[in-house]
């Protein structure tokens, strides 16, 4: 089967998010997006981010795919053995950004995708991702992170630490409050900033307006 393209996403929207004043706040330039358990919506929520903020503010939006997933956007895209954030971040030899990013002039802002991971034992570092993530910042308006889950991989709590805010994706029936209070706690414990939530994947049992007066 034929790898997918950016262009070829669907991009939906989540059921609901709290993240209106992001756009406002000209000191959130890097995001990462994280969730409490695997199949949350990251990816989609991360997407719709993205698109979103290309389309309502003024400079350039980055997609950046950092999940170690075997259904990252990276493998999804047929782009495993292209350069990307590792290559960036951990390369004796960085490339150069331009070699990395994959554009999209129909979606509205670019992709870079993980990278050779393969390649690189090391783990992530405070000081690498603030030289990598800053250097980013200095070309994007909106850094938007696909991340993994906080129960899920090794470097996301370093991620965390070193954005300017984390939002929570949460699952509709699927995501016990338990749960995710227990990860937006370990965020909180990791001194990440967590800005908001995404609430995705919501069942309206009457329309969506109804609700939206209640």
């Amino acid at each position: 089967m034929a790898a997918a393209t950016l262009a070829s996403l669907k991009i939906q929207p989540p059921s609901e998010s709290n993240l209106a004043v992001t756009v406002l706040d000209q000191e959130l330039r890097v995001i990462l997006l994280t969730a409490a358990n695997r199949n949350s919506g990251i990816t989609s929520s991360s997407l719709s981010m993205a698109s979103e903020l290309a389309r309502t503010s003024r400079g350039r939006v980055l997609l950046v795919d950092t999940s170690l997933s075997d259904n990252s956007l990276t493998r999804r895209l047929d782009l495993d053995q292209q350069p990307g954030f590792l290559d960036l971040a951990l390369a004796d030899t960085p490339p150069l950004l331009a070699q990395c990013i994959q554009g999209s002039d129909e979606l509205g802002f670019d992709f870079l995708p993980l990278g050779r991971r393969q390649q690189y034992a090391e783990r992530l570092t405070p000081e690498l991702l603030q030289t990598l993530l800053q250097a980013l910042a200095a070309d994007y308006r909106f850094v938007i992170i696909d991340g993994d889950p906080v129960y899920g991989s090794g470097d996301i709590l370093t991620l965390s630490t070193q954005v300017d805010g984390v939002v929570l994706v949460v699952r509709s029936e699927e995501t016990r409050w338990e749960v995710a209070q227990a990860a937006a706690q370990r965020l909180i414990q990791a001194e990440a900033k967590l800005i908001g939530s995404v609430f995705n994947a919501r069942k309206y049992y009457m329309p969506k307006w109804v609700y939206d007066r209640l």
